[in-house]
């Protein structure tokens, strides 16, 4: 069931190689690359990636269409919004190339990995050169190249589709260029094994792999050594790990021993499966120094006849289980959860159901969504009677419950002190800096740009539905 296969050294030794290829084909004046990237942070991650590979390769990193020799496009295949939004960008990318005819246009992802997009991309979108998924990251030099040495080629040869069905493989040691000097990313699996009706993410990520502890840890102590504060542990869902390792090691276990690295820093994670929140991975939690008091735990429906068809593995009480003991142990959790209205065959009778458990959970932030149908999915060729139009005052009456609900959780926080990591800077007056609360809840304050990337002492001062603002202590 886990098909788990390693890259050896010696095959990244060799994209290693091809990167000094490339660089010597681009050697002459300087070559700019373009990552821009849909989605989750999974994504994001495997965009890290890319840009590492990229700058390996001898390319500047810019976020300048107009200045880009390399545009490489990590897509999304979630919803069908973003794959119009993707599209629509991409096909705008041939005003980039009639300009500049060297443009290499690539575009990767989730999005790439259906074979229907492929043939679409290949029919319809002349201007992309490569078509990646995301299987095909760790070997992106290579792939590189072959559309280099393509270019100049007559009909369909002269572009790659390097995009097969694979279970992926698990990469270490690949290069990275992150964002963000406070924020990191960490992944600890890749894959899922859950196969809910609706989603597409295990057809085109793959089975569940994990990363073995021993590689986490020692990235773990880098990005602590390298003074990161804020590292999010991902994976398409974290509880899962461990499956498939020679190791006897489960997902609270691998958290257990991260709390251990020294230093002043908050470890996340995301996601989670509710089926596979334990009240183990709860008392880790509660009693770590180092990892926040935070749970996504993705609902998608508060009726149980809704949640079998999903293929959920859970019912309403199951869940609100989870949510009590998770409280139980730590009575200043945060918690978020993820919600589709309209699911095929959703009555009115299942969305109140849904409507319900909101009001009995109160979530401090929720993500919602109307159903969207993944071509390959068991929902897909589900009966869906009920128009959009009714969804969307479903999705109404969900979505003024969360403001509510959220606005009043945030007014609690107002004459408060908690310690925040300071993170970015707006760019706005008079709050000119952003933070995040232990619990993951954005916070805005004047203060010193300096303060970026340190923890401080913030009193709340206001609130609003979306965030809270505050002063120095």
């Amino acid at each position: 069931m886990y098909n788990r296969r390693e890259i050896t050294t010696q095959e990244r030794l060799q994209q290693e190689r091809f990167c000094q290829e490339i660089r010597a084909r681009i050697a002459g004046r300087p070559h700019y690359a373009l990552v821009d990237t849909y989605g989750c942070q999974q994504n994001e991650s495997d965009s890290e990636i890319l840009r590492g590979w990229l700058v390996q390769c001898g390319y500047a990193l810019t976020d300048s269409e107009e200045k880009a020799d390399l545009i490489a496009v990590n897509t999304c295949a979630v919803r069908e919004h973003a794959e119009k939004r993707v599209l629509g960008n991409v096909g705008a990318l041939a005003h980039n190339k009639a300009k500049n005819p060297e443009l290499i246009v690539c575009v990767g992802g989730c999005m790439a990995q259906q074979e229907t997009m492929r043939e679409r991309i290949r029919r319809s979108y002349r201007v992309v050169d490569m078509v990646f998924g995301p299987h095909e990251v760790w070997q992106f030099p290579q792939l590189l190249l072959e559309t280099m040495e393509r270019r100049g080629r007559r009909g369909s040869k002269s572009r790659l589709i390097a995009a097969a069905p694979s279970e992926g493989v698990v990469a270490e040691g690949l290069p990275r260029q992150r964002d963000s000097a406070v924020k990191a990313w960490l992944t600890i699996m890749n894959g899922c094994d859950n196969f809910c009706s609706y989603c597409i993410v295990p057809y085109v990520r793959g089975r569940e792999r994990s990363r073995r502890p021993a590689d986490i840890l020692a990235e773990a102590r880098e990005l602590v050594a390298a003074g990161y504060k804020d590292i999010t542990l991902l994976g398409q869902n974290v509880n899962s790990y461990g499956k498939g390792l020679e190791e006897d090691v489960d997902f609270p276990d691998l958290l257990a021993e991260l709390d251990k690295i020294p230093g002043d820093y908050v470890l996340r994670f995301m996601t989670s499966h509710p089926k596979d929140a334990t009240e183990k991975l709860f008392r880790v939690m509660a009693e770590s120094e180092h990892c926040a008091h935070h749970i996504h735990l993705p609902l998608q429906s508060g009726s149980d006849r809704i949640l079998k068809e999903m293929n959920r593995h859970y019912d309403r009480a199951k869940y609100l289980e989870k949510v009590a003991a998770a409280r139980a142990a730590m009575p200043d959790l945060v918690l978020t959860t993820d919600i589709i209205v309209g699911f095929p065959g959703e009555t009115e009778a299942d969305f109140m159901d849904t409507l319900s458990l909101v009001n009995e959970v109160r979530y401090d932030a929720m993500f919602t969504f109307i159903f969207s149908a993944r071509t390959g999915t068991p929902a897909a060729a589900m009966p869906d009677p009920v128009s959009r139009a009714e969804k969307q005052v479903w999705f109404d009456k969900l979505l003024d419950a969360a403001n509510r609900i959220s606005g009043e959780k945030h007014a609690a926080y107002v004459g408060g002190t908690y310690r925040v990591l300071v993170d970015g800077e707006t760019g706005q007056s008079p709050y000119n800096l952003s933070s995040r609360t232990k619990g993951g809840r954005l916070v805005h304050l004047a203060g010193d740009p300096a303060l970026v990337g340190s923890f401080t002492d913030v009193k709340i001062t206001d609130s609003t539905t979306w965030a809270l603002y505050g002063e120095l202590a």
